[in-house]
């Protein structure tokens, strides 16, 4: 099996690529080709810091965006966002201005604002995942999180799990055979490393 880890300057790619081995992953490919992205059988697509960088970074490889489009969209190959690269599935993202996302799993990117004054923002460290409805992929448990905006999903259906910073906040989405979180798999340990043991072995 071949596992695609998008290259595209906006994530701990390292950190990422450390945890699917752990995992058990083989062919771990990172890359910035889009025929590489074509090819591969598991896609993931990391991301941190503001969600306009990201987005003009991952857009601005030649081809990258089609690729991703034919290997999810048209030939439904598994594919895992991990925070900022969750939040650009959505349609848009509110950081830095309006900017266009990847339009996969309707919804907007917006700043955080608890309506617990305690609840500081950026939200960081180990919080609840509390599943939302079943999926394959996401059990409760306790997994880590940086981020200061969160994905406002427009149909309720693609919410997989949430959390809690001064109010409810998804901390998962899905459709078809797509699967963004908004928390660290990398960094959120054993019940990190088996999230990522179930996506390689996952068959939406």
């Amino acid at each position: 099996m071949t596992l695609a880890l998008i290259d595209y300057g906006a994530g701990n790619l390292q950190s990422v690529r450390n945890a699917l081995i752990a995992a058990g992953a083989e062919g771990v490919v990172v890359t910035a080709d889009p025929d590489a992205v074509r090819a591969a059988d598991r896609i993931v697509l990391p991301g941190v810091g503001a969600f306009a960088h990201c987005r003009d970074a991952l857009f601005g490889i030649d081809g990258m965006v089609e690729a991703l489009g034919e290997a999810v969209s048209d030939r439904a190959t598994p594919f895992l966002g991990v925070c900022v690269g969750m939040q650009l599935l959505a349609d848009t993202g509110e950081e830095h201005g309006v900017h266009q996302g990847l339009g996969w799993v309707p919804g907007t990117v917006r700043l955080l604002e608890p309506a617990d004054p305690a609840a500081k923002v950026p939200h960081m460290g180990w919080n609840d995942v509390r599943a939302a409805r079943p999926h394959d992929l996401l059990v409760p448990g306790e997994a880590y999180f940086l981020h200061s905006y969160h994905f406002a999903a427009a149909d309720p259906a693609h919410v997989v799990a949430t959390s809690e910073h001064g109010g409810p906040i998804v901390a998962a989405v899905a459709r078809d055979t797509i699967v963004g979180v908004q928390f660290h798999p990398e960094k959120s340990q054993a019940y990190g490393l088996a999230l990522l043991r179930r996506f390689l072995d996952w068959r939406p």
